[in-house]
């Protein structure tokens, strides 16, 4: 039975995360426990680890299959990531995953090593379940949030969510190869998948190489214009968007792996094992799923005719070779083991000693420590793949050997040896070659595997996963990984502008001046902050303004603003001046429009535990963020959006996070702010906001000004911090900044 389909009216905006990411596994994998219950562990990756950090500081959620067919689970979260599973029934994970995805995309994507399947129903299949995929995002993000989807399972979610959420901010990341125009042009739906593809705003690819093959697949399909990376992809309404389609070499945890491999008692693991193979002058690693994709076919039999002709013999050198179980319920996959242990039997059977294995073989996966022990231990590291996107096991083996010993020895097909020129570089269907390669890594002298362990170790450390995923974010927002404190760019920009003459310092409240909070009556400013708004507001030729989609009076209860402070509340509907306050006056026709709207959101509040409806001068507000499960809030706010739409169509309508919102009166924050800058003669602006909102404030700063966005997001603003707390420092270096350019020392460099 396949899971629910959720309907084309679920498409909502759940305004609850400003980041997401979408990829076909999540990064927890189900347990049930001693008792039933349902546990989760941790799967500790390389894209978990590039992405914990922008997850956390993003309020960020990942969405993806929890790993087991025909169950369904409430999100969660797990270590500060808040998880939202996406079911997949028996068939689809038949079809879908083993079919579509591994059956014809993964061959046809590796320059068919293997035959590909073309299956309609399999087809099928993928495109509904990418659709569910891409519901689930569209239901969990934030106005404007960044959305990054991951690899060739999810190919046609770009597009999806561009239709339905094209505020979104979306990239894709392709961890395989993209073939070239010829091979890729087998496939029959090949126009919907690049045109699934395009629907993003960024397309990442592993090499040069892959994007190339890429681009030149939509000139030959589609026709689009390409400008090196950047192609002009035409919407419905023949504007055109800039896609960029380029290379991001994927990279790993370099100091995660270097401090494992420095660890004692790792040392001592790597030293028993070598002991256990019998001491042999030298040991060669391959490590690998077990895919036909990985050639360690070639690589077996290059090192049974090294064996056979005498150029090496079992004393001087073991082969280890680890072959972690993949995708096992495919028939191609299950022929390849059968394949692989027959060759290691006969190999065994031929050469091996009663004291000296030819080939220790090794059919299931093992823990990280032992693998490093295991890079640790070996001389030299066997990579043969026939076509990679990255090859990690490459990168991982350097960044263990803090040594500066151990020679690579790396397939010309693999992403890695673009930048692994240093390592020992083979064709790996040159078996002759091969074998001279291997016989060469394992003479090598110690001076030459130094020279050259050295040269990659550097190259490895220069790209780290880190750099890999703020390069790709980067690309994609503007902002890469956000990290904490005040960038030095943002530093120049303030000691700049804290010259200006009469400055004014606009600040929006919740989620920049104070965190956001389940109860918005709870939620208060940062000592820090406040603290530093104080000081600010106190000097003559500043002024400081709270700018909010508050109520006034609500404004004033949270924020208890300072002595001095100007005030916008509801979107600009209503200021504060010194002279007092400000509002529109309602019209009779727009005070029926109210009436009628606080009815018909006071019904859709009922309906859920955790609504509640915010009253504000020209409209309300409906609240879901306290609502237990996101899903029923987002249905609560379409509720909402579709009788308004239908009874009062002149409405002005806007989403924030976890709060849809009806005015009878238009205005923004940006409207505020012009008048705010009037008030105030303000020669120069600072702007600070977080939400979707603050986009229309910061699309009104002038040249000297200075916007700043709190978090991730695609934004106008030009600097970006991380935090309420990276806020409050902000305040307290213009505060600095401001009182030394009038004769006062500074603390801040």
């Amino acid at each position: 039975m396949n899971a629910p389909e959720p309907s084309r009216d679920d498409l909502y905006v759940d305004a609850a995360y400003d980041m997401i990411v979408v990829s076909n596994r999540l990064p927890v994998d189900y347990q049930a426990g001693p008792d039933g219950e349902t546990q989760w562990k941790s799967s500790p990756g390389g894209l978990v680890t590039a992405l914990e950090p922008v997850m956390r500081a993003a309020d960020g959620a990942w969405i993806g299959w929890a790993g087991v067919a025909d169950r369904e689970f409430d999100p969660f979260e797990h270590d500060g990531i808040s998880i939202i599973p996406v079911p997949l029934s028996a068939s689809e994970l038949e079809e879908y995953y083993e079919g579509f995805s591994n059956d014809t995309l993964w061959p046809l994507y590796h320059d068919v090593i293997a035959p590909p399947s073309f299956h309609r129903e399999w087809w099928d299949a993928y495109v509904r379940v990418n659709r569910r995929f891409a519901e689930a995002a569209a239901r969990a993000a934030s106005p404007g949030a960044v959305v990054w989807v991951q690899d060739y399972q999810l190919q046609l979610v770009p597009r999806m969510l561009r239709e339905s959420r094209p505020d979104l901010v979306i990239g894709f990341f392709n961890h395989i190869p993209f073939p070239a125009y010829g091979i890729y042009s087998q496939l029959p739906w090949r126009r919907q998948v690049i045109d699934g593809l395009l629907g993003a705003d960024v397309i990442g690819f592993q090499r040069a190489a892959d994007a190339g093959n890429f681009t030149r697949a939509v000139r030959r399909l589609f026709g689009y214009a390409t400008r090196g990376s950047v192609i002009d992809v035409p919407d419905a309404t023949g504007e055109v968007r800039h896609v960029v389609a380029r290379h991001f070499p994927i990279s790993i945890d370099v100091a995660g792996f270097e401090e494992m491999a420095r660890r004692p008692e790792v040392q001592a693991r790597a030293r028993e094992i070598r002991a256990s193979l019998g001491d042999p002058e030298t040991v060669m690693l391959g490590v690998d799923r077990l895919d036909y994709t990985k050639g360690i076919r070639h690589r077996l039999k290059a090192f049974g005719e090294l064996l056979r002709d005498g150029r090496l013999t079992v004393e001087q050198a073991t082969l280890v070779q680890v072959a972690s179980p993949s995708r096992e319920r495919v028939e191609t996959y299950r022929q390849l083991r059968d394949e692989i242990e027959l060759m290691v039997g006969r190999l065994n059977g031929d050469h091996s000693t009663l004291g000296h294995a030819a080939i220790a073989y090794l059919h299931h996966g093992y823990p990280r420590e032992e693998m490093v022990a295991l890079y640790l231990a070996a001389d030299v590291m066997l990579v043969t793949a026939l076509r990679d996107g990255m090859n990690l096991v490459a990168k991982e083996y350097v960044a263990c050997r803090f040594d500066e010993d151990g020679v690579l020895l790396l397939s010309e097909f693999t992403g890695a040896s673009d930048e692994l020129r240093q390592a020992v570089l083979v064709n790996p269907h040159d078996i002759e070659g091969l074998k001279d390669a291997m016989v060469e890594a394992a003479s090598m002298p110690k001076r030459e595997r130094t020279r050259r362990m050295r040269a990659l170790r550097r190259r490895v450390r220069e790209n780290d996963v880190a750099n890999w995923s703020a390069s790709f974010l980067k690309t994609l927002t503007g902002a890469g990984i956000i990290e904490p404190g005040v960038p030095e760019t943002l530093a120049a920009a303030l000691r700049r502008i804290a010259g200006t003459e009469r400055l004014l310092i606009a600040l929006d409240f919740d989620g920049t001046l104070a965190p956001l909070v389940d109860r918005p009556e709870d939620a208060r400013a940062t000592a820090r902050a406040r603290a530093a708004v104080e000081r600010l507001a106190a000097s003559d030729d500043t002024r400081v303004a709270i700018v909010s989609g508050r109520a006034l009076g609500s404004l004033r209860e949270v924020a208890d603003p300072p002595r001095g402070a100007l005030l916008s509340g509801s979107h600009g509907v209503e200021l504060q001046l010194d002279g007092g306050e400000v509002m529109i006056e309602l019209r009779d026709s727009e005070l029926g429009e109210l009436r009628r709207l606080d009815a018909i959101l006071e019904e859709v509040a009922a309906r859920a535990d955790g609504a509640w409806v915010e009253r504000k001068p020209a409209g309300f507000a409906l609240h879901t963020r306290k609502v237990s499960q996101a899903a029923r809030g987002s249905e609560l706010q379409r509720e909402a959006r579709e009788q308004v739409e239908q009874e009062l169509p002149e409405l002005t309508m806007r989403g924030g996070k976890g709060v849809v919102e009806f005015s009878v009166r238009s205005s923004d924050k940006g409207e505020a702010l012009t008048r705010l800058r009037q008030h105030a003669g303000a020669s120069a602006v600072v702007y600070i906001g977080d939400d979707v909102t603050d986009e229309d404030a910061f699309a009104t700063l002038e040249g000297d000004d200075v916007g700043v966005k709190v978090g991730q997001g695609k934004s106008l603003a030009t600097h970006r911090v991380r935090s309420p707390d990276d806020v409050a420092e902000l305040l307290e270096r213009l505060a600095e900044e401001r009182d030394t350019q009038r004769g006062g020392p500074s603390r801040w460099p």
